[in-house]
């Protein structure tokens, strides 16, 4: 058996949405000391939708892989379905993830909740006490 799926080998070999956004509305930025790994999601937000999604990311296959699958399952969705994607819906996505990589799609869902609260500071919109105790457990280091 092949260690990764032909989803997480296509998305590493042709990443969607890789890129920045100038003048983003929400920027997050999450890494793992244990790996190296380095994410950054830049949002563009259109009322409450996401219009636009990009992506850089400094690590693995599974790293790169994992950001570009969660910006396409984010990508033209309300900002409630963002906040509730989880690492695990990435990993599904991708058809699967090697137990020692689930890492990188954890990286995914942080760096997507951070930027999120990070617009939701910069337009002076309440911040829900559930996401402020997710980014202080968190804290964009993941064990």
């Amino acid at each position: 058996m092949a260690l990764y799926t032909e989803k997480v080998m296509d998305h590493f070999r042709n990443p969607r949405n890789v890129g920045v956004i100038e003048n983003a509305d929400g920027v997050g930025e999450v890494g793992n000391a244990k790996c190296g790994d380095i994410m950054k999601i830049y949002l563009k937000i259109e009322g409450d939708v996401i219009a636009d999604v990009k992506f850089e990311t400094f690590g693995c296959g599974s790293a790169i892989a994992s950001s570009s699958m969660a910006t396409e399952l984010i990508k033209g969705k309300p900002l409630s379905e963002a906040l509730a994607l989880t690492n695990k819906a990435v990993a599904e996505a991708l058809d699967g993830l090697p137990a020692h990589k689930m890492h990188c799609s954890v990286l995914a869902e942080e760096a997507i909740k951070n930027a999120i609260i990070d617009y939701y500071r910069k337009h002076d919109l309440p911040v829900s006490e559930e996401l402020l105790n997710y980014e202080c457990a968190h804290g964009g280091e993941e064990e």
